[in-house]
């Protein structure tokens, strides 16, 4: 087998970061013991299907061994096929038309469909045809739908990719499947390389206060068509438009088809070049808008869901967000659409209506994904709360009587949504915020204490500060009232060791 792919396969010249890439991985895959699981991180726009493409031909060629590629999307099945088939490696794809698993066919990469492959697997003739499978590729493995499978493969490497390492369901976090994370190139230097486009972010504050979340965690589809369909935010979508994007090829997210069709007819009342797409839209449907799309220089194109995966339209020049979010994923996932390169393209715009830049931070803004991978749970809600209180934007309002303790400490403005937000831009993890804080606290405790005693007085001064900058920066980072209250617990003892140390000197 690892004979005929050497002789039909051709040399695919990679990015730097994406042979890097794949290097990192296959090498970690070979250390791995069978049974084990691999997750890989990239931005959307960075090219994963080639990156998984090559490491499927490599291990083909190492261990003698088929691979199965699973996808939940027909658009992201094809696109893999068609990326395989591009390098001349024989590949099927198992689709509803696919009755019977043969494992004795030619082929040595197989792409499935995660719905059509589970059903087939109902019949146990058909578990045969997982006997040569040494490695499962699983794209977009922050869908759980996956893991309805992952029972057959119990001698066999799963290699999970995705954008964002995030499972959607607080029960079934990703490390709970994947034993460790790899993580690619961020946006910031695949844009500082030139391999994504910079993302400029307009934002247009909105109401959300009548929206109602669902048992997933989002926003319910129902609150979200009553806010969006209403006759104030189709004018305030088609006016931003005609002050950002006039005259751009056009991309709008909506939350369902009543808002999208409605977006719709005010654009084609202003006579502006425009179509509507959702899924009930059949495959030709949408071929010929895509089409229409792909050839008209200043074209609008709203439509809902089914666009974020497997859609790939390099000259889209503006992002329209005409929904609020409160998935990460989604978030990533709609901007990314707008982020390829193209000649003559460095830029690409977004237009905010649902407040997500503020929820989730500006697109190219570096997220920690190992701290997302390791506690989901602080990433599976907005970071920033849509009923903000500003309050947030000073510092705490100290006492003067307990300023006078202080007397001998230059008075500075410690904004901890501030360093919050220049910790995201400089990549560092949230936590740097408390560690500074701390040792500004430290510091005033020094300057203003005479012995122990003083010390420990001065801390119990302080403790109100301290309750109301981890308040705070629990907020940032949507923090659960436990986690909030171990950070105060644990910044007063990290504090009082080191007045300890202080004083022993």
């Amino acid at each position: 087998m690892s004979e005929e792919i050497t002789e039909q396969t051709t040399e695919r010249k990679l990015y730097p970061y994406q042979q890097l890439a794949v290097d990192n991985i296959y090498k970690k895959l070979a250390e791995l013991p069978p049974h084990s699981n691999l997750l890989f991180q990239l931005p959307t726009g960075g090219g994963k299907t080639i990156i998984f493409s090559e490491i499927a031909k490599k291990y083909i060629q190492q261990f003698n061994k088929k691979v199965l590629i699973l996808t939940h999307r027909v658009e992201l099945s094809q696109q893999t096929s068609a990326v395989l088939s591009s390098v001349n490696i024989p590949n099927k794809t198992i689709n509803s038309s696919v009755k019977i698993l043969d494992k004795n066919e030619p082929y040595l990469v197989y792409t499935a469909l995660i719905e059509t492959l589970s059903n087939r697997l109902h019949d146990e003739d058909n578990l045969e045809f997982l006997q040569d499978i040494g490695l499962v590729i699983v794209d977009e493995a922050h869908n759980n739908s996956f893991r309805k499978v992952f029972k057959h493969f119990k001698e066999v490497n799963i290699l999970g990719v995705t954008a964002t390492p995030l499972s959607s369901n607080k029960k079934l976090p990703l490390m709970d499947t994947y034993d460790a994370l790899i993580i690619g190139e961020t946006i910031p230097t695949l844009i500082e390389s030139g391999y994504l486009c910079e993302g400029v972010t307009y934002s247009y504050d909105v109401n959300l206060s009548s929206l109602k979340v669902g048992y997933t965690g989002e926003f319910t589809t129902a609150s979200l068509e009553m806010l969006y369909s209403n006759a104030m935010m189709q004018s305030k979508l088609v006016s931003a438009y005609e002050e950002v994007s006039l005259g751009k090829k056009t991309l709008i997210f909506n939350s369902g088809i009543i808002s999208s069709r409605l977006v719709y007819e005010a654009f084609k009342k202003k006579n502006y070049p425009v179509k509507h797409l959702d899924s009930t839209y059949s495959d030709k449907e949408r071929y010929e808008i895509l089409d229409w799309f792909h050839n008209t220089k200043d074209a609008i194109l709203t439509s809902v869901s089914i666009l974020t995966h497997g859609f790939d339209e390099p000259e889209v020049e503006t992002i329209m967000l005409n929904r609020a979010t409160k998935s990460l994923t989604l978030y990533h996932q709609m901007i990314g659409r707008g982020s390829r390169i193209t000649p003559g393209k460095k830029q690409f715009k977004i237009i905010d209506l649902g407040n997500n830049s503020r929820r989730f931070g500006l697109w190219q803004m570096p997220i920690d994904w190992n701290h997302v991978f390791i506690a989901p749970h602080m990433y599976l809600e907005q970071r920033y709360k849509d009923e903000w209180d500003y309050e947030t934007e000073r510092d705490y309002d100290m006492p003067e009587e307990i300023k006078q303790r202080f007397i001998n400490s230059h008075d500075e403005e410690f904004i901890v949504r501030d360093k919050y937000m220049h910790c995201l831009k400089k990549g560092l993890k949230p936590q740097v915020v408390l560690d500074q804080s701390l040792e500004e606290h430290y510091g005033k405790i020094k300057d203003n204490a005479s012995c122990f005693e003083e010390g420990t007085e001065l801390v119990h001064l302080l403790q109100e500060e301290i309750k109301y900058r981890v308040k705070q920066f629990a907020k940032c980072i949507n923090a659960t009232q436990n986690y909030t209250d171990w950070q105060y617990q644990n910044y007063l003892t990290r504090l009082n060791r080191k007045i300890v140390i202080l004083f022993e000197e």
